[in-house]
């Protein structure tokens, strides 16, 4: 009995440490979150107005709009440090911010702008888009627009920004306001199945995995299960009308004003490939309540001589790394960009063959060419012969990475692995021979969440398609495109033999392959994936490379080439991921 005592206080007392520890760890967040609130809220620090007799830029500008910004990123909220490095980027370019009023004296006064001109905005209204995005407009001296849902603004919900809030930002001169419009609501829903879903509000449209056909509010008549309209053109006319003043009141009544921007949800539907009834009601009630209305999403350069209302920006996925957005940027403005490089000293045992190059501590991120492949070259490696490598491979599931071994350049001869669409593929050439395919196999199912979902196949269906289950747009594959995934890739080559591993399991063993492609380097290679219509840059993101050459003679095996955490840089580096993994499940749950 006594003993049983014992045990019974012992057990008692860890509980209460684990209590006391997790009341200290919840406490030490909120006192950072709340510093962080002080810091965006009350600070006095205000923005500096930039000298425009210097400007003399009368060609156009560029715009950007980040959908929202968290601690450690989300497939939806870019990192605030990835932030950080884009902004900087920019700001090593030479871009300067420009407000919305120097975008109207653009178009209507052909007043200059700088150089090179950016106009910076993030959607949503996310109440830690301003919290993580407001030093950083410190940092750089950039103005923003914050775009918010008039449906949200004084709400009472804290996950998005209210309207004291709204006017502190402005105070500081960081900042101004927009709007993504009065709400996110879809219409004409129907799933993969066939089945009518009608009409839902985004917080309340599950499984959207299971969603095939859709509209948003604002973009169509509302139709049955058969697609046809259940309103006429005055209803319809009436319904958006309605939409369009409720935002305008809550605006007066809760903020003192209607912003002068507009960005529509959803982006490239207005006079394109909507009802022309429907765009003419939302056109005419644009034109009345905003000066500016960025329509269309997925170039980021506006030119001089551009519609006001109907102007164009680029969304950056979270995905992207700072050389994808400078990639994208070169492509739509034709200008020259400085890629960066990160770890110097790491880039100096490779040669950039095309794309772009980012070294951040175990990771390479090597960037395609737009509809193009980005590839560099391991220059130790011209004589390696039998050799094991390991990689993990992290990039986005869609898309190609690939890595080279016994890549003779001057033969122009190769063996080459890459994860393609979620399919292993192996190929070897010969010097002077087209390529050939030794193998091919699919790999197992990759996991993730509905919430990675981001709903962008909005349009107007017949009947026939929603009937069928296969929409014209509808993926060929399994996984949205930003879904992340690693892979850990084992391949050896000894002699004539190819024996490859993926995740630890045997795909391929001591397959012979031809005896001509006997020695040559390593290389590694990405490229865009034709199943992503949206985008034709890709990341292919190798982490921890490691190189040992195999001896025959029953010697030690020799490291080659490692760009991986050894030693204390690993628990160091193992620590931090769990700590941010800890924050990370703590900001959600509390």
């Amino acid at each position: 009995m006594g003993m049983h005592r014992r045990n019974s206080a012992l057990d008692y007392r860890k509980k209460n440490r684990r209590k006391i520890y997790k009341t200290l760890l919840q406490l030490a967040l909120l006192m950072v979150v709340g510093y962080s609130l002080f810091h965006v809220l009350v600070d006095t620090e205000s923005y500096r107005m930039p000298d425009e007799k210097e400007w003399s830029n009368r060609q156009g500008f560029i715009a950007l709009s980040y959908f929202g910004v968290s601690r450690t990123g989300t497939p939806k909220l870019i990192d605030k440090s990835q932030l950080d490095q884009q902004l900087q980027a920019l700001k090593d370019q030479g871009y300067e911010t420009v407000s919305q009023q120097d975008i109207l004296n653009f178009y209507h006064n052909g007043t200059a702008l700088p150089d090179k001109a950016l106009f910076l905005s993030f959607e949503d209204g996310r109440n830690d888009s301003s919290l993580y995005a407001q030093p950083l407009l410190e940092k750089y001296n950039y103005k923003a627009t914050f775009l918010s849902y008039a449906d949200k603004v004084g709400s009472g919900d804290r996950k998005f920004l209210q309207p004291g809030d709204m006017r502190k930002m402005m105070k500081t001169g960081y900042w101004e306001m927009g709007s993504n419009g009065y709400r996110l609501s879809y219409i004409n829903i129907f799933n993969r199945d066939g089945t009518f879903l009608g009409m839902k509000d985004e917080n309340d449209l599950h499984n959207k995995d299971k969603v095939e056909y859709y509209n948003h509010y604002l973009m169509d008549f509302i139709r049955d299960e058969n697609m046809i309209p259940v309103e006429d053109r005055a209803e319809m006319e009436t319904r958006i009308g309605t939409d369009y003043k409720a935002m305008r009141t809550i605006y007066d009544d809760k903020l003192g004003f209607v912003p002068n921007v507009y960005m529509i949800m959803h982006a490239n539907a207005l006079n394109e490939g909507m009802n022309r009834l429907v765009s003419d009601a939302n056109n005419a009630n644009i034109k009345q309540i905003f000066k500016l209305h960025y329509n269309r999403e997925g170039t980021a350069f506006n030119e001089a001589g551009a519609d006001p209302f109907d102007l164009t920006r680029v969304q950056p996925a979270p995905y992207w790394y700072t050389n994808h957005l400078l990639m994208k940027l070169r492509k739509d403005t034709g200008q020259a960009m400085k890629f960066v490089i990160g770890d110097k000293e790491r880039a100096k045992d490779w040669r950039v063959i095309s794309g772009a190059a980012q070294f951040i501590d175990n990771r390479i991120a090597l960037t395609s060419l737009p509809s193009g492949n980005g590839m560099m070259y391991l220059d130790p490696s011209d004589a390696y012969t039998d050799m094991t490598l390991t990689a993990n491979l992290s990039g986005n599931v869609i898309g190609k990475q690939s890595v080279y071994v016994r890549f003779d350049r001057n033969k122009d001869s190769y063996l080459r692995v890459s994860l393609i669409d979620n399919e292993l593929i192996v190929d070897e050439k010969r010097p002077g021979r087209v390529a050939t395919r030794l193998f091919t196999r699919k790999l197992g199912e990759v996991d993730w969440k509905e919430s990675d979902l981001a709903l962008n196949k909005a349009t107007v269906y017949s009947i026939e398609q929603t009937a069928s289950g296969n929409s014209e747009n509808q993926s060929e594959v399994d996984y949205p495109t930003n879904v992340k995934n690693t892979r850990e890739l084992g391949v050896t080559v000894t002699g004539n033999a190819l024996t490859i591993k993926v995740d630890g399991e045997l795909q391929l063993e001591e397959r012979q392959i031809d005896s001509s492609i006997n020695a040559g380097g390593v290389a590694l290679e990405s490229g865009f994936s034709e199943m992503n219509h949206k985008d034709d840059i890709y990341d292919g993101v190798f982490d921890d490379i490691r190189i040992e050459s195999i001896r025959t003679d029953g010697e030690r095996n020799t490291v080659l080439y490692q760009n991986s955490f050894e030693g204390l840089d690993k628990i160091v580096s193992r620590v931090k991921n769990a700590f941010d993994s800890t924050i990370d499940w703590m900001i959600d749950t509390f």
